[in-house]
């Protein structure tokens, strides 16, 4: 990870208004419309990009065309892109990557998922799942229960060992929950927009010990994109420049992963600390310069190691700054206004770019009822097992 070599600007973003399953387009009518809106917020003709990067996980190969050519036929390479949650953000990463090495000029990343109701599942049972490591790792280290969602199980399991290094109070995982529903009732494209009591969060369904239903992310169908473009495109067409991709760096699991004993190694907080420790020092700033996050709260075990893994708070303190208030509106940096994963729904494909299209319109006070007061540097956070994480930093200029 180095500085950015030739500036990115985001000049587009664009995201439908997330559902439950069954309440949705099909993907590829989801992807489309999302693509137009991006185009649309860009001033960008969809003749004048040059290559297009579309995500999704649960679809058949070439979803990413049948999606883009609801927007137009140009005959543009297009890339299928599958990363498991952080699909998303890995289109993003590669549509960025191409912009600032000079290879193209401007580029589109989409992400969509049309998903069914439940736990997550693989597609394919004839052969050997991609996670059977995670899992062989995971029985291991907790045993296996056929009775609850193995995400659920994997970090369910990193908050029970964050607990037993810490002490902390199992409803402080709830209180992420509650933060959640505050932020996404102030979001028109959130699934969940009915705020919840701690009381309410704690008392529904166990899922896997601590968590419980309201702290776990719901199956979710929708699409976001981005657009993104080199400053002599930008200029060249009169397009709106206020946004930067400052840094942003993708890592996958090291030997720590399995060799850790460790859930919280499990799911990913190496790889998450590496991105962000790579994202800070590419652009010169620290964690206390951030005004905003979007980060995956998949679980809310997730987000509170997030906090951590990310250099928000020191590591075994990430209660203390739940409790102080440090993670919303009047405290330290505001986390997941958008209501995150778990509110605003987790479509695996769209997630990314929909923290994207988030942090853009709070980057250019567009973020309405969410919108953080002066925010300056914006940091979205995109994890996915198997592994890989993406981190991404984000300038007003």
């Amino acid at each position: 990870m180095t500085r950015m070599q030739r500036a990115v600007h985001v000049v587009g973003v664009g995201m439908i208004p997330f559902t439950k399953p069954g309440a949705s387009a099909p993907y590829h009518e989801m992807g489309a419309q999302a693509a137009r809106l991006a185009l649309d917020d860009a001033g960008v003709d969809y003749a004048k990009v040059q290559q297009a990067y579309v995500g999704y996980v649960y679809g058949d190969s070439t979803s990413g065309q049948a999606a883009i050519y609801g927007v137009g036929l140009t005959g543009i390479p297009v890339f299928n892109v599958n990363n498991n949650c952080s699909t998303g953000s890995s289109a993003l990463f590669l549509a960025r990557q191409a912009v600032e090495s000079g290879m193209v000029e401007c580029a589109i990343a989409v992400g969509f998922e049309q998903m069914v109701p439940g736990a997550l599942k693989g597609a394919y049972d004839d052969r050997p799942s991609p996670l059977h490591r995670f899992a062989d790792t995971m029985k291991a280290h907790q045993g296996f229960s056929p009775d609850a969602p193995r995400a659920a199980q994997f970090f369910g399991g990193a908050g029970r060992d964050y607990i037993k290094e810490h002490g902390i109070r199992p409803d402080t995982f709830g209180r992420i929950a509650v933060k959640a529903r505050q932020h996404a009732a102030r979001n028109p494209l959130a699934v969940f927009r009915q705020t919840l009591t701690l009381d309410e969060v704690m008392a529904s369904a166990k899922v896997f010990d601590p968590l419980t239903r309201f702290q776990c992310c719901p199956p979710t169908c929708g699409a976001a994109a981005a657009v993104v473009c080199s400053a002599e495109f930008a200029r060249k067409h009169g397009l709106d420049m206020r946004v930067v991709i400052a840094a942003q760096a993708m890592t996958t699991d090291q030997a720590s992963t399995f060799e850790s004993h460790d859930m919280r190694k499990l799911v990913g907080y190496d790889m998450t600390a590496a991105a962000a420790r790579q994202v800070y020092e590419a652009a010169g700033v620290s964690p206390e310069d951030l005004d905003v996050v979007e980060l995956h709260d998949c679980f809310t075990t997730n987000e509170l190691l997030t906090y951590e893994g990310l250099g928000l708070t020191a590591p075994g303190t990430a209660e203390k700054f739940i409790l102080d208030g440090d993670n919303t509106y009047g405290g330290r940096v505001v986390t997941n206004p958008s209501g995150g994963l778990l509110s605003k729904g987790h479509p695996l494909g769209a997630t990314g770019l929909a923290q994207c299209s988030e942090l853009v319109w709070q980057l250019r006070g567009q973020a309405d009822q969410r919108q953080v007061e002066g925010a300056r540097l914006a940091l979205q956070h995109n994890l996915g097992l198997g592994g890989a994480c993406v981190v991404t930093l984000y300038q007003a200029v």
